[in-house]
């Protein structure tokens, strides 16, 4: 009865153990930083950001939404032309960058024009992670960051 109460006690702890075996649990985790919105000129309006995957499965943000524009949307840049595209691939360990010149978010049919100094919220959702909401700064039309992107 002692040894099956011992080797009970000793596959607990390894299954335990197991369980816990580091923060390697075969997920995404995913932050965002370097956001921005230039202050829109028309009624469309760009925003850009980095999302950040430091997990160890890779992702894909699927969509966009927010308070600011009837329709937000994800495009590409390819070959100099814009598209809208379904979803963006966010690797594991490794990021995803929106940047002027490249994939970006698409703000149509503002419901207002945003100015420099105010922050717009912006709703992420991904495949496999949970939604992540961010506050854009509105910058400077003409603003082009140093660093970040």
């Amino acid at each position: 009865m002692r040894h099956r109460a011992a080797a009970a006690l000793t596959l607990a702890g390894a299954l335990a153990l197991t369980a816990c075996g580091g923060s390697d649990d075969g997920s995404a985790r995913l932050s965002v930083g370097s956001a921005y919105m230039p202050q829109p000129v028309s009624d469309l309006a760009a925003g850009f950001l980095t999302i950040t995957n430091d997990g160890d499965a890779a992702d894909r943000l699927t969509s966009v939404s927010s308070d600011v524009a009837g329709q937000v949307t994800v495009h590409e840049t390819v070959d100099g032309a814009m598209r809208e595209a379904e979803s963006l691939d966010i690797p594991a360990h490794g990021s995803l960058v929106l940047e002027s010149g490249g994939s970006h978010l698409m703000f149509e049919q503002l419901k207002r024009k945003p100015k420099q100094g105010q922050k717009v919220s912006v709703e992420l959702r991904f495949a496999q992670s949970d939604p992540v909401t961010v506050e854009l700064p509105v910058k400077p039309a003409t603003y082009r960051p140093t660093t970040g992107h």
